[in-house]
């Protein structure tokens, strides 16, 4: 690791540099599918880079949009690496033993749909490296109206992306994604679950950043279809309260429990990137 601040690209030969090639790609085909779904609207694209003088390095592509379709929905790509503080050591394993070195880099989206009867969805896929090499990320859905076809046609492309890498890879993460994805004030889940995963490094590095990349793979084949089913349907200022309400629930999950968001503020990422998941209106009773 002693290489981490000046070639992060050459750590665990050469795989942080496979992962930001591929998940360049995994961001462009996302952004693209979903301008498809929102006709004469774009993505906002903000390129950014840490100044010379600051202590981590690195940056990321901003991507944003908002239409009509996406009310707002942010998909980012990041690569930041340096060393990290006492407090972001506790938010990564592997950083004490390498005194604190490390490189990250990952794809993180969020959609707030501007119908509500589509579901917001969050999807990352991420690759970490400290004194070990590991991988993490997943997909849940968060529908204010869940309709059973959408659930299970979400799980049933994730099922399929861990059932190629091995038989009882769905049973645990999907069950790890309601207990990550749940709100204990509120005694209630975020949504309807999807999988999640962190930490994974089984000792084939190669498999496992496959299958990371099979989880983007599946949601890129899913969600925009469930987007199509849904984004004419005819609603009313009631259904939009209720939507408005339920996304509160997304707000104090990700600024009380989510992992991603407590990473961004420990290693001082930039505020605009690791806060895009936060919606443009949102209500509380």
């Amino acid at each position: 690791m002693g290489d981490a601040l000046r070639k992060p690209e050459d750590l665990h030969d050469g795989m942080t540099s496979q992962a930001i090639r591929a998940f360049h790609d995994i961001q462009d085909r996302i952004c693209a599918a979903f301008e498809a779904l929102d006709p004469g609207c774009a993505f906002e694209r903000n390129d950014w880079q840490r100044p010379p003088e600051h202590r981590l390095k690195g940056g990321g592509r901003m991507r944003i949009m908002r239409g009509k379709v996406f009310e707002k929905v942010g998909v980012n790509f990041s690569h930041v690496w340096g060393t990290l503080t006492d407090q972001g050591k506790a938010q990564m394993p592997g950083a004490k033993e390498s005194e604190g070195q490390f490189s990250a880099t990952g794809v993180s989206l969020v959609t707030h749909m501007s119908n509500p009867f589509v579901p917001t969805v969050h999807m990352n896929v991420r690759c970490m490296a400290t004194s070990k090499l590991w991988f993490g990320g997943g997909a849940d859905l968060t529908p204010t109206f869940p309709f059973p076809e959408d659930t299970e046609q979400f799980h049933a492309a994730l099922k399929g992306a861990c059932d190629q890498y091995r038989p009882d890879a769905y049973k645990e993460y999907s069950e790890w994604c309601d207990q990550y994805f749940y709100l204990p004030h509120r005694q209630e889940p975020r949504g309807v679950g999807g999988i999640f995963l962190d930490d994974l490094n089984s000792g084939d590095v190669h498999k496992d950043f496959a299958f990371i990349r099979s989880i983007a793979e599946a949601f890129l084949n899913i969600y925009p279809q469930i987007v199509a089913r849904r984004k004419e349907m005819p609603f009313t200022e009631a259904d939009r309260d209720k939507q408005l309400i339920k996304r509160g629930r997304y707000v104090e999950f990700n600024l009380v429990y989510d992992r991603g968001t407590k990473f961004g503020f420990t290693t001082d990422a930039n505020p605009d990137a690791y806060l895009m998941s936060m919606p443009p209106v949102v209500k509380w009773p």
